[in-house]
């Protein structure tokens, strides 16, 4: 007797041989701040002990990038996502032995080509979503993630690394803070992604001469010191930097 997992992999099966173009994948490594920690979005399919990055298959009349977008707007509803491709994987029989036992013919037993996109998002506007193939999506500290499935881990583990290779020459923050924002905040931030202190003086300095912040004439109430100033971030200079890069590193 066919288990539930096993129907709606056949049904999903049939409609990906029509419509889904063959040997190519799609895996997302989304990452949210939640101003203490990083994390990134995993779901768990049905009947199976491990989770997995959110992903899919790419459509036959689909470009690239735009499959990324569909993707991830199906797994968190979120529209507005900085999305960075960062590395295709494809070792032999990558996908196979994870669905061992079923068909050969099974589409999601086939060989693919993963292309790898890493994703940044606001933690608190992420509804995380489940479909018919998985039974649970939530959000884990990366450094406590659980078992992950396939390649996952590779994939993460080199997402993670491109992203905080990354901070050397592009913004991060837009997605991630709120609109208004400390500078302690932002520097936080930075030092979760990279896993290690930085220091306070370097740190504004070189926030201030980038030219991607907007000093407000406000301070954030409250607390036994003294207010810090808020800023925001500056658009069109972040958007310039996010795609021609800074011309220093850390």
């Amino acid at each position: 007797m066919k288990s539930e997992f096993t129907r709606i992999l056949n049904k999903y099966s049939k409609i990906n041989k029509e419509k889904s173009l063959p040997s190519i994948s799609i895996d997302c490594v989304v990452f949210g701040f939640d101003t203490s920690s990083l994390k990134i979005l995993l779901v768990r399919l049905k009947e199976k002990d491990e989770w997995a990055l959110p992903g899919g298959y790419l459509w036959k009349n689909e470009n690239l990038d735009d499959g990324a977008y569909r993707i991830l707007e199906e797994r968190t509803g979120a529209k507005e996502i900085y999305l960075n491709q960062f590395k295709t994987f494809g070792n032999v029989n990558r996908t196979k032995d994870f669905f061992d036992g079923h068909p050969d013919d099974l589409w999601q037993k086939q060989r693919f080509l993963s292309v790898g996109y890493y994703a940044l998002t606001n933690f608190a506007k992420v509804e995380p979503k489940v479909d018919d193939l998985s039974d649970a999506s939530e959000w884990k500290n990366v450094h406590e993630l659980p078992n992950l499935m396939m390649d996952h881990e590779e994939i993460f583990n080199t997402a993670l690394l491109e992203l905080r290779k990354g901070l050397n020459y592009r913004p991060v923050g837009l997605n991630l803070l709120p609109e208004k924002f400390t500078m302690p905040e932002l520097q936080r931030l930075y030092e979760i992604v990279l896993d290690k202190p930085l220091n306070r003086g370097n740190f504004y300095r070189k926030m201030t001469k980038y030219g991607i912040l907007n000093k407000l004439k406000e301070t954030r109430k409250g607390g036994a010191h003294k207010a810090p100033n808020l800023y925001t971030f500056n658009l069109e200079v972040y958007n310039e930097a996010l795609e021609n890069g800074f011309k220093e590193a850390w």
